[in-house]
């Protein structure tokens, strides 16, 4: 039982516990069984922190229902290691090696140092974060729903924003609040926050706190803050023109707002990619050349670390430094005047490639089994499973249970990892000494 499989058994435990909840008729706001597959679904939706759902969640399911998908949605956002720390912590258990090592894998950490006071942090910022959300949300929820089922509201979807799962009590998702500025930038915030990693927050809660302090010590930001802030601005800034000039005219999603409105749901719509699955415009209603916009964005995903999903920030940014590198003649690739090793721009190839596989199998096999679909709306489908993003055409519901299923397995491919499920599948890596003798040839 090696590190990695126990990552991807542990999270299986937990999908299959969700959906046996989820099962039962005290979930159902009807009282009666619920379609395995729908539980099922449903439950790795959670998990996996995507949002995808084949069935309307707030009339659906139970008061019961919504708390156990609350609970699975707050599992997945932490991982399965930091959820299962947390509950060895409470019972004073101490780490060996091992568990060490398996946190630091699931955290994607650099090394084993100070991983479990990490953990510690994790929990302190998620909670911090999550009830900053529900505050602020029940000014806008209270009011209009009373305050019992408005702090009900104001807690669910704070908790998936900042997971970055994109489960909503509302039918149509938050297109009734696309003019509500709190509404927006709250959950746009906590979105944004959840997605760029503890790690980078942890950098800018001890830069703030030494201003604060006017410390004399001058805070030396790490390559990986400052390729995961100025990548993700780069990406929302970039989104938000491009979705405002291709929807600015569009009478059925940014054509009936105010100016105002246009460019707040401009950037709502380049943040949610990033990869939460809120959306207060009709997707299915958007241009194509949109939806090829935000199947790109939500490839991208958010950053390591985070509760989001996608090829990450870093792996983006790594392969555009390669790019560059190549035309400039360089034989080396460099970011922010630092040299990144061989090694990890192997790791980067390895993850994009083995991502853009699970995709495009994915998206193949849903559309033989679904041939009336249109196939970017499958694509858009596919690639939306396993970023881990949640947002959808409109389709998630037509599509075939042999369709659903080959979407639970792309969901949960794309929650723990290409290639720590490669590893989990292998087993760990042979050391070997051979090496063999260069040879070229023609690239491109």
């Amino acid at each position: 039982m090696t590190v990695s499989r126990t990552i991807c058994l542990g999270f299986i435990a937990v999908i299959t516990l969700g959906a046996l909840l989820l099962l039962m008729p005290f979930s159902t706001s009807e009282g009666t069984w619920s379609d395995p597959i729908t539980a099922l679904f449903t439950s790795t939706s959670a998990v996996c922190v995507t949002g995808l759902s084949v069935v309307d969640v707030g009339k659906y399911y139970s008061f019961w229902g919504q708390l156990f998908l609350v609970f699975l949605v707050q599992i997945g956002g932490l991982g399965y290691m930091t959820a299962t720390t947390f509950l060895l912590l409470l019972l004073g258990r101490r780490f060996g090696l091992k568990d060490k090592i398996a946190i630091q894998q699931s955290l994607d950490k650099s090394g084993l140092d100070g991983v479990v006071q990490l953990v510690q942090s994790i929990l302190a910022t998620t909670m911090l974060f999550e009830l900053t959300g529900v505050f602020l949300l029940m000014l806008v929820f209270v009011p209009q729903f009373g305050f019992k089922d408005g702090l009900w509201s104001a807690v669910f979807h704070s908790i998936n924003a900042f997971n970055n799962a994109g489960f909503s009590l509302y039918s149509d998702n938050l297109i009734g609040y696309s003019g509500s500025p709190l509404i927006n930038l709250t959950i746009g915030g906590l979105i944004i926050f959840g997605g760029i990693g503890y790690q980078v927050i942890m950098e800018m809660y001890l830069w703030v706190r030494g201003r604060f302090n006017k410390s004399p010590i001058c805070t030396v930001f790490s390559l990986n803050f400052k390729v995961v802030t100025s990548t993700t601005a780069i990406l929302i800034i970039i989104g938000t023109i491009t979705f405002l000039v291709m929807e600015y005219n569009n009478p059925e999603t940014f054509g009936p707002l105010s100016l105002g409105q246009k460019v707040m749901a401009a950037w709502f719509q380049s943040v949610t990619p990033r990869t939460a699955g809120f959306n207060t415009i009709d997707i299915g209603k958007m241009s194509e050349t949109s939806l090829f916009l935000t199947i790109a964005l939500m490839f991208v995903g958010a950053s390591p670390g985070s509760t989001g999903g996608g090829i990450k920030t870093t792996t983006f940014r790594i392969l555009f430094s390669c790019t560059a590198a190549v035309l400039e003649g360089k034989e080396q690739v460099e970011c922010y005047q630092r040299q990144i090793p061989i090694a990890l721009i192997l790791k980067t190839i390895s993850v994009v490639f083995g991502s853009l596989i699970v995709v495009i199998v994915s998206a193949t096999l849903v559309e033989l089994v679904n041939p009336e679909l249109e196939f970017i709306q499958v694509l858009f489908e596919a690639v939306s499973a396993f970023a881990t993003v949640g947002l959808s055409t409109g389709i998630t519901a037509k599509i075939s249970a042999i369709g659903k299923l080959i979407l639970i397995a792309t969901m949960y491919i794309g929650r723990v990892g290409v290639l720590l499920l490669m590893s989990a599948a292998v087993g760990d890596p042979k050391p070997t000494t051979v090496k063999y003798p260069e040879e070229s040839l023609l690239v491109g």
